[in-house]
């Protein structure tokens, strides 16, 4: 079961949110309009995450703090910004506070850092992707998109538009709608439907060559897709 594209407007719980991605997402949506919790393991320091958004775009910002699982049972639309070897342990923990029907999005990228490999090699992962281990591990009714694996986060927390395509995968057509709008809600940036969840192996895969590109250039790589009718870039 999904969230229909046309829902009300409800919260975006940013889980693991007080990290450098996280913390770019939740200022480029609250910028937006749209009301964002940021989750943290501890309160204290989402409290401060959200306030430090607050001060950057103004007292009307919609955004408020939260421990992780109160973050979770608060929001239908979650979005998931956490190195891979915490992810299967904390959606295990959070599971009970998932709610029904909501949708999980995920950005996780099994970097072999992570491990004490390379930064610009990822780690083989049973279920294919980082992604299908989510699904695996989501209660059954709740929907799992890939998004946002290839987006510098520096550049995101800034104040400039973008310049990139976020690739967006998932087996549940309305969930992939919605992370697709609010991918385009953030200047510069055009999401893209790649069809089914499985297809996040390979995205994962373009984050390492990109942090491969981006230590040997020293710069900020993302990806652009060309060719495609421009109904795809919506």
């Amino acid at each position: 079961m999904s969230v229909p594209a046309d829902r009300p407007a409800r919260p975006i719980a940013i889980i693991g949110g007080t990290g450098p991605a996280g913390m770019g997402l939740a200022l480029r949506w609250v910028r937006a309009g749209e009301t964002v919790i940021v989750g943290s393991r501890e309160e204290n320091r989402a409290v401060q995450a959200a306030a430090s958004i607050k001060g950057r775009v103004g007292e009307t910002a919609r955004i408020s703090g939260m421990e992780n699982s109160a973050a979770c049972a608060a929001a239908d639309i979650l979005m998931l910004t956490v190195p891979f070897a915490g992810q299967a342990s904390l959606i295990k923990r959070l599971k009970p506070s998932i709610t029904a029907g909501s949708i999980l999005i995920d950005a996780t990228v099994p970097l072999a850092a992570e491990v004490g490999g390379r930064a610009s090699r990822t780690l083989g992962v049973w279920q294919g992707s980082a992604a299908e281990q989510a699904a695996e591990l989501v209660p059954k009714d709740v929907s799992v998109v890939a998004a946002f694996h290839n987006v510098s986060a520096d550049l995101m927390g800034g104040d400039n538009p973008l310049d990139c395509d976020v690739i967006v995968c998932s087996d549940d057509s309305d969930a992939a709608r919605l992370t697709c709008e609010l991918a385009a809600k953030i200047p510069g940036i055009r999401p893209i439907d790649a069809g089914k969840l499985e297809n996040a192996r390979i995205v994962e895969q373009i984050t390492a060559l990109l942090v491969g590109l981006n230590m040997r250039h020293k710069g900020h790589a993302g990806i652009r897709i060309t060719g495609l009718p421009p109904a795809a870039y919506s």
